[in-house]
């Protein structure tokens, strides 16, 4: 365990400060101790009185068998009824006692306030989950807290006795019985130095020994009566594994839109501009210098069609969108610099948001292999094994691809994240190196063609 530096916020923190015994936090925790037994005291009236009476009435023997069944369930509905009802108010005045010991806000683990009228006040509590661990924690403080706390606390009478075993003997007169020492008696001084050394050890230890079972107990009601539980950590991420897919369905849609648009609009009319063009080049003289100025314009309505053809295709290719990944994948491994193997077995088209990041995170990986791998081969393979969609790219370069150092496979683990997928990456140095990314494909499309 390494040394706190910064503010503790807990006593279980402060316990890694190395200033422990010269901060507030032994006493502190010695204060919560305290405090403890009266709150645990009037928990124990209510929740353990009935099983006590139920014991002593048993030790009486001569129960039968029904009647002692009858006494166990009587206890348990006593228990039962009255729980809820002491439970909450206990369960205040814990949150607020925390602060002795834990710096942190503590919020309630209800779902909403209670609400008016008795009956739906009753309905509440007695329904609401938050309700029934509070009754757990006010068992817990009723039986073990008590017990932990006055242990800890004795150990400041048995410490003290220890220290002052050689003063408690020279008390003692003649004919007098030897004096207890906790787990020892002494008749004589002499038989004092040990206790005196063992107190003389402990004594450091005691605020330790508060501040960990202070900072324990309080760990416990943290866990059962604030507000970070898991039922609300799990809503969260759920709140945001959602959001998160409504922007990239949102993301999806509006690139398939610019998609459309530079296709049925800038490219049409790039294109009628390129013909129109070219009839003006054939009236003109060739050796004319409007003729030039036209060919050198036509020239370059040439390229930039060229250009645009080629953004659109980045993209939403359009034989991705037509013929499905495994068609689009052998286009990429045809205009890929390197020789590319294509293996793909798909029973079914993918959804479309599936489909997408399939083919873009294989493209960008073997962009990425024809620039930075030196590798002469490479391969692609999609399967779908169930509902998971694997799709595994290799090369045979030097290796050593790392996310740390770029953004690139950074940008590829967000795109497959945000679809509920993972990536994997192997690549030692000196190769090879292999990317696989598993999609979940719970839903396809109609089978190919």
């Amino acid at each position: 365990m390494g040394v706190r530096t910064g503010n503790p916020q807990t006593a279980l923190e402060a316990l890694t400060c190395r200033r422990l015994l010269a901060s507030s936090w032994p006493w502190r925790s010695a204060g919560y101790l305290l405090t403890t037994l009266p709150v645990a005291l009037a928990a124990f009236v209510v929740l353990a009185i009935p099983w006590l009476v139920l014991v002593a009435r048993l030790t009486e023997g001569g129960y039968q068998a029904g009647v002692i069944v009858f006494m166990v369930l009587f206890a348990a509905a006593l228990t039962g009824a009255l729980g809820p009802l002491i439970a909450p108010p206990l369960a205040r005045l814990e949150r607020n006692r925390l602060r002795m010991v834990d710096n942190r806000p503590a919020v309630s683990i209800h779902r909403a306030p209670a609400p008016a009228g008795l009956v739906s006040w009753l309905r509440d509590r007695y329904a609401d989950p938050a309700t029934w661990r509070e009754v757990g924690y006010a068992c817990l403080l009723a039986t073990l807290a008590p017990v932990l706390s006055i242990a800890a606390l004795l150990a400041v009478p048995l410490v003290g006795t220890f220290l002052v075993s050689p003063l408690l003997v020279l008390a003692q007169q003649p004919g007098d019985s030897p004096v207890a020492l906790g787990f020892g008696t002494a008749a004589t001084v002499g038989q004092t130095p040990p206790y005196v050394i063992v107190g003389v050890l402990l004594l450091p230890l005691v605020p330790y020994l508060w501040t960990l079972l202070a900072g324990a107990h309080a760990a416990v009601a943290r866990a059962l009566l604030l507000g970070e539980t898991t039922e609300q950590l799990r809503a969260e991420l759920v709140e945001v594994s959602r959001s998160r897919a409504r922007l990239a369905d949102a993301f999806e849609a509006e690139r398939r839109r610019i998609e459309r648009d530079l296709h049925d609009g800038a490219q049409q009319r790039l294109v009628s501009l390129t013909l129109r063009l070219g009839l003006a080049r054939l009236d003109l003289p060739p050796d004319s210098s409007a003729a030039e100025s036209v060919t050198a314009a036509h020239e370059q309505a040439k390229q930039l069609m060229a250009e645009l053809r080629q953004l659109i295709h980045g993209i939403q290719p359009q034989i991705l969108t037509d013929l499905g990944l495994p068609a689009a994948l052998d286009e990429l491994a045809d205009q890929s610099p390197i020789p590319v193997t294509v293996k793909a077995q798909l029973p079914a088209r993918p959804p479309n948001q599936i489909e997408n990041t399939a083919y873009f995170v294989a493209a960008e990986a073997l962009t990425n292999v024809a620039k930075h791998s030196d590798a002469t081969s490479a391969a692609v393979t999609v399967r779908q094994h169930g509902t998971m969609l694997t799709v595994e790219i290799s090369d045979n370069g030097h290796g050593g691809a790392d996310p740390s150092r770029g953004t690139g496979l950074t940008g590829l683990a967000d795109r497959v994240a945000v679809t509920g997928g993972r990536m994997l990456l192997s690549s030692p140095v000196g190769g090879p190196t292999l990317l696989r990314v598993e999609l979940p494909c719970n839903h396809n499309q109609p089978p190919f063609g």
